[in-house]
């Protein structure tokens, strides 16, 4: 939210600018709420950068995935699962020392889509290599035991 009421601020006062020198009859004051109204039309017509797949609501499920290929980034793992479901996010886990992936990650998405894709993606090869799917285990199942 506020960088996008910091981008309109910014488009306003640009708009201001080029309305001004375009029109330097004009006040400043009329330049700058032409600019604002400007500003806020454009922002309002010009597709969201948040996706519906981002704004995904109801309940999230996180899934494991196994067996990854180190050479796999986090798009196309997230293109890979957005196919059976909204993904929210997707963490693929490095190693803290070399910085290199470690070859599984967790991909939090929709319910719906975690059934789907355990069911598909479990045992499919992806870039050459099989996955692994699971639902992931929370941290405090673990503590427990």
């Amino acid at each position: 939210m506020q960088k996008s009421l910091l981008f309109v601020a910014l488009l306003a006062v640009v708009g201001a600018l080029a309305i001004f020198f375009l029109v330097p009859a004009l006040p400043s004051y009329v330049a700058f709420i032409l600019g604002t109204l400007l500003a806020a039309l454009v922002f309002i017509i010009s597709p969201s950068s948040v996706s519906a797949a981002d704004e995904a609501a109801g309940p999230m499920t996180t899934l494991y995935v196994g067996n990854l290929p180190y050479r796999a980034n986090e798009a196309e793992v997230k293109t890979l699962f957005e196919q059976y479901g909204a993904v929210n996010s997707v963490r693929l886990v490095r190693d803290r020392k070399t910085g290199r992936r470690k070859g599984f990650g967790f991909v939090e998405i929709s319910e719906v889509g975690a059934q789907q894709a355990l069911a598909k993606l479990n045992d499919a090869t992806f870039l050459e290599r099989t996955l692994k799917v699971r639902e992931a285990k929370s941290q405090d199942t673990e503590a427990d035991k």
